[in-house]
């Protein structure tokens, strides 16, 4: 493949394997450090988020709660969040109050999930979206509740983290990729933020975050980071 040296006092013609996209590499011409890819993005805007919900599976379950923080130029800005619990229209299980935390009465007041999603549409802008295990579940949620209430909607790239983490730590079998797995092999200490809690586990993922692209050497754009698609309203 070939790509042009992202330093743009450079942009000399590089030529490499797509399978070294994810490697740190240098320019022979400039000496410019950066992450082998076959696409660069410019944006350094992005929004870090997590959903709890009633189940497993979108076309069915809602989600609970949703938070999130900003993610701006590498770094994290901490009061500048989102955060609502969402009322669905089953019954929280007993299972999933004491996988989460979140009950029933924690909920009764609340929007319902369709309403939350459309302020944090709003908030999160055109910001790039980051989840744990985003691709297979949480992207998921966001489409599906836009198609369940007749949304109009919008694309939004996405980025998974589990690609970053395996970035890091490799691919091998039996390499476990939970957020769990993650805090633990970076030392991430524990906080008063509840773990299965959006809350919690939105700033625990930030943390992870910040120290998985500096041990990378990422760019404050997320280069060499695989993008997915997903829709959240337009509003």
């Amino acid at each position: 493949m070939k790509i042009e040296c992202p330093n743009d006092t450079c942009k000399r013609g590089l030529s490499g394997l797509k399978s070294d996209i994810g490697k740190q590499v240098a320019c022979p011409a400039c000496g410019h450090a950066f992450i082998w890819t076959d696409r660069f993005y410019r944006g350094d805007s992005f929004v870090i988020y997590d959903l709890e919900t009633t189940g497993l599976y979108p076309d069915e379950d809602e989600f609970i709660q949703l938070a999130a923080v900003r993610f701006e130029g590498g770094r994290l800005i901490p009061e500048d969040g989102f955060s609502s619990f969402a009322r669905p229209r089953r019954r929280i299980s007993s299972f999933i109050e004491s996988y989460t935390g979140i009950g029933n009465h924690h909920v009764a007041g609340a929007p319902r999930p369709e309403e939350v999603l459309c302020r944090f549409s709003q908030w999160a802008g055109d910001s790039t979206l980051i989840a744990h295990n985003g691709l297979r579940f949480d992207s998921k949620f966001l489409a599906a509740t836009c198609r369940r209430h007749g949304l109009a909607t919008r694309p939004v790239d996405c980025i998974d983290s589990i690609h970053i983490s395996k970035m890091l730590f490799g691919k091998a079998r039996g390499t476990g990729h939970s957020l769990d797995h993650v805090k633990a092999r970076l030392g991430l200490r524990d906080t008063t933020l509840r773990r299965h809690d959006a809350r919690g586990d939105v700033d625990l993922l930030g943390r992870a975050l910040l120290a998985m692209s500096d041990r990378l050497g990422l760019d404050t754009h997320l280069n060499a980071v695989p993008r997915h698609p997903s829709l959240l309203p337009q509003v």
